[in-house]
């Protein structure tokens, strides 16, 4: 049995035949209106004819009158003869204009009209008072004749200025049905074919801005299921290969961390190695306090040893995606501590973040965040220069001055983030060479460096902000050449409430 499929194709023909019936259809209908007023200009033309016809016979019969000449009653004797076969051959169309008691007058006139004028120039002619009242006879039925072909001709010209008026509202009818009929099946067209394709255009966009969520598409048709399903196909494959980049760029930061947990591991080590040089060589000593103290000492460093490795194995270690409730001023700390091996002695980074003050987010990724934005404020120095990390918590109830800055209103012409939200604001400011204006706006994507080829992949801030929109936040930026670079996070909590703030100097 032949199971119907749903197809655009099959929608489009179909929609294309259901035109082309009703263009065919008011087109035949138009059609048969001109040849019904193509009929009726033929019957008028008859009858304008047999109009025409009496008047002749008429203006004849005055001649013969005046001037009582044979060729006068010849004429008028033949146009007696053409106007009764013209009304013989087109008595259709003097039945459709006259009524029959006006035809069958007609033919009684003209036969009436004809005796009289035969017996007017017959061969005993007539005089006198006879011929007066003969003439008037003749006068009244041609009258009569004539008479009835006008009004005849009247009813026609009436007939067809209404068949003009009808075949002209026909017109406009078949025209404004078509439209009508066409807009119809454009709609329909537009809500079974063109809706899924907008819809699968709206899921393209929300792909381009890194939501690589699966795609639905209310639709049975085969093209667009197939479309589907390659799109879903190629956003698992995107959504892995983004995790391996991901990954790929965690790992080459973890080189760079190495280098500064070498640095932060080698304190605890020093002072373990010292304490424990000290003891041995004391170890007779009956000092029980300075050993004890010794000893709390190597617990401590090796405590702080523990935690260091701990952070880098939490940041090195593949795990699902999973938000938590964190104090943001430690998780920063943590952060700074896995680079403090490469940060120039000439540069400072301060740390101006409330204790109270935590973020709902997965550690490892927004640690990586923190990170890149970090290595990027170092690279942009030389050797001296500023780092300050600020952050603070916006009220959506709040009215401030923030509207009038640069970086907030940034974020606002990128339709990233509203005021009218409560959120934590993260500002991560450097006092380095800065980023030139024309290219401000791609610094996000991905692939984009200003560096020389071989010493950045140009992930690391669309890492970034892949990151931070994965968090539903937003990240602007703000920068001018000589001057810094300031990048701005904004993270969304449940709550506010007012806190003090705490600096802090590493």
């Amino acid at each position: 049995m032949f199971r119907y499929r749903q197809s655009i194709r099959l929608k489009i023909t179909f929609g294309y035949y259901a035109i082309v019936a009703v263009i065919i259809g008011i087109s035949v209908f138009t059609l048969m209106e001109l040849r019904y007023v193509e009929r009726k200009i033929i019957f008028g033309e008859a009858i304008s004819e047999f109009l025409n016809t009496t008047l002749e016979i008429r203006r004849f019969e005055k001649n013969y009158f005046l001037y009582r000449q044979g060729s006068d009653y010849e004429e008028n004797a033949q146009y007696i003869r053409d106007a009764r076969v013209s009304l013989e051959n087109n008595i259709r169309a003097f039945s459709a204009i006259a009524t029959p008691e006006q035809i069958a007058s007609l033919r009684e006139s003209l036969s009436r009209y004809k005796e009289l004028m035969d017996r007017y120039a017959g061969p005993q002619g007539v005089s006198g008072s006879r011929r007066l009242v003969l003439e008037g006879s003749i006068r009244k039925a041609g009258k009569d004749i004539t008479t009835i072909a006008e009004e005849i001709s009247k009813t026609e010209r009436r007939t067809m200025q209404v068949i003009l008026y009808n075949s002209q509202s026909v017109l406009i009818f078949s025209i404004i049905s078509l439209s009508l009929v066409g807009i119809a099946i454009g709609q329909v067209l537009s809500r079974m074919v063109v809706r899924p394709l907008k819809e699968l255009q709206d899921s393209m966009e929300e792909v381009a801005d890194g939501k690589f969520e699966k795609i639905h598409i209310h639709s049975r048709d085969r093209e667009i299921v197939s479309l589907t399903s390659a799109f879903s196909k190629m956003l698992k494959e995107l959504e892995l290969r983004q995790r391996h980049l991901i990954q790929s760029e965690k790992l080459a930061s973890l080189g760079t961390l190495l280098s500064g947990v070498a640095h932060e591991l080698n304190n605890p080590l020093s002072n373990i190695s010292s304490s424990c040089q000290i003891l041995t060589e004391e170890i007779e000593d009956k000092d029980i306090g300075y050993k004890k103290e010794l000893l709390l000492q190597i617990e401590g460093q090796t405590d702080r040893a523990r935690n260091i490795v701990r952070s880098l194995l939490e940041f090195s270690r593949d795990r699902d995606f999973k938000k938590e409730t964190l104090p943001l001023r430690v998780m920063v700390e943590e952060t700074i501590r896995f680079v403090k091996g490469q940060i120039p002695t000439g540069v400072v980074i301060a740390v101006d973040i409330a204790p109270d003050i935590a973020i709902h987010a997965d550690k490892q990724r927004m640690q990586q965040a923190f990170l890149n934005l970090i290595k990027n404020a170092l690279e942009a120095m030389d050797e001296e220069g500023r780092i300050s990390i600020k952050a603070r918590r916006h009220s959506a109830l709040e009215k401030g001055g923030e509207e009038v800055s640069e970086i907030y209103n940034y974020l606002k012409y990128r339709g990233k983030c509203t005021l009218e939200e409560d959120t934590v604001d993260i500002e991560i400011r450097d006092t380095g060479a800065g980023i030139p204006r024309e290219i401000l706006q791609k610094v996000f994507d991905p692939f984009f460096t200003t560096k020389d080829v071989g010493k950045g992949s140009g992930l690391g801030l669309s890492i970034v902000h892949e990151i931070i929109e994965e968090h539903d936040g937003c990240i602007g930026v703000d920068s001018m050449e000589g001057k810094g670079t300031t990048f701005l996070i904004r993270l969304p909590v449940p709550g506010s409430e007012k806190s003090g703030r705490g600096v802090s100097t590493t």
